[in-house]
């Protein structure tokens, strides 16, 4: 199975290196030097990890036979991707791959069924379910701990414990400081 660990970005002072947006949790294990990455477009590889740093908070990467910035910056927007045994879990008990979630059942607590996992979103600050409910229609639930107390692969399902609202919209809860204002003695509104 391929999964994308990586999209280069710039390219970083003279001598080949670029910057790199991680998109793995395990970015030692599949960004080291060593590493052989398969890359989409596919022209530009594969790549050999040479080199690795950390600047300035920045995952910084050399690759074989990458000597300069010219040839640097002709990688920029490349996805690494790397090769990875579908049976094996990720070092942490507590992470999942894509595949593994995808088609779970997710249910409250007390088992109400709310649909099945269709596609994982990953954005910059969490990742989403994009769950699809039995009517056909879609609810995108945050995979946050708060939400999402449960992952259970032996049993196929995911268990949500929701705030008002993000399930049901008849639930909503809708705050304004304006009604807080409006409220508060002195206020004419």
């Amino acid at each position: 199975m391929q999964l994308v660990v990586a999209r280069i970005g710039r390219a970083h002072g003279i001598k080949g290196e670029v910057t790199v947006e991680v998109r793995t949790d395990e970015p030692e294990l599949r960004l080291g030097p060593g590493a052989r990455l398969t890359t989409d477009p596919a022209a530009n590889g594969p790549l050999t990890i040479e080199t690795g740093r950390v600047h300035s908070g920045r995952l910084l990467l050399r690759f074989e036979g990458v000597r300069d910035r010219t040839a640097a910056e002709a990688l920029r927007n490349t996805l690494l991707i790397a090769d990875v045994d579908p049976a094996e879990p990720p070092e942490d008990p507590e992470e999942f791959y894509d595949h593994q979630l995808i088609d779970l059942d997710v249910v409250l607590a007390d088992g109400t069924e709310i649909g099945r996992i269709t596609e994982i979103s990953h954005l910059p600050s969490q990742d989403l379910f994009i769950v699809e409910r039995p009517d056909g229609s879609e609810v995108m639930i945050p995979f946050v701990e708060e939400i999402v107390s449960e992952i259970d692969l032996e049993e196929q399902r995911a268990v949500v414990t929701p705030p008002p609202g993000l399930i049901d919209d008849s639930q909503a809860v809708i705050v304004s400081s304006r009604d807080e204002e409006a409220s508060e003695p002195g206020n004419d509104a």
